[in-house]
């Protein structure tokens, strides 16, 4: 709903079907009932907080009856969409929002490879089958690469991708483009497999922003 800009989701559910959710993202419901827990034990809520950048509890919320509804909405304005998950796929810190009862999310060992990226060392895994629902800053633009064609993409736009795809984190240029292109680091992902960009990046925000904020006076 609302897309791209301010984007919610409606989920529309059976009696005794449920729904696990981010800690925040509820927006309304009607005929659901809410359950907290950290979704998988101590250690893996911990996980998911320290190294996936998601909350330590998540919500399970269990429709009461057909025709319950859900609605849940990101922190961020920007776009959302509903991924059928059949193949497991990786997902950056804060896209994740939903997903249903069959969906377990995860963290996951991004490699060496991404030892410069802003995305930092892991990620969240996402495994089915089920449905997930991600969100982005801005609007979210889907890729699908082709066997053997290579795909690049700024760091700071990445949302998620089918697990498989081989990709790996460089610098745009030289040092110099590097620092003074605006461009920074790029990740270039080989197909086959599918790619969610989103068209604003929040570190590019965050550069815009602070050095418009007030700053603190020197007079005690």
């Amino acid at each position: 709903m609302y897309r791209p800009a301010y984007a919610a989701a409606r989920l529309q559910l059976a009696a005794g079907e449920t729904v696990r959710a981010e800690a925040g993202a509820m927006l309304a419901m009607s005929g659901v009932e809410i359950q907290t827990s950290t979704q998988g034990g101590l250690l893996k809520g911990l996980r998911r907080a320290v190294l996936g950048g998601e909350s330590f509890f998540m919500n399970t919320f269990t429709a009461q009856h057909d025709g319950a509804e859900l609605y849940v909405a990101p922190a961020l304005p920007g776009d959302m969409v509903s991924w059928q998950v059949d193949h497991p796929l990786l997902v950056t810190s804060g896209c994740y929002v939903a997903s249903s009862a069959g969906v377990e999310v995860d963290t996951s060992w991004g490699g060496a490879k991404t030892f410069f990226s802003r995305e930092g060392f892991f990620l969240l895994r996402i495994t089915g089958p089920g449905d997930v629902v991600l969100s982005s800053y801005g609007a979210i633009h889907a890729v699908d690469i082709e066997p053997g064609r290579t795909f690049t993409v700024d760091t700071g736009h990445l949302v998620a991708w089918s697990e498989g795809m081989q990709y790996g984190v460089r610098k745009v240029g030289g040092w110099k483009s590097t620092l003074f292109s605006g461009e920074g680091l790029v990740t270039d992902f080989v197909g086959p497999g599918r790619l969610y960009l989103q068209t604003r990046s929040q570190d590019a925000f965050l550069s815009w922003l602070i050095p418009q904020l007030p700053q603190p006076s020197n007079n005690g």
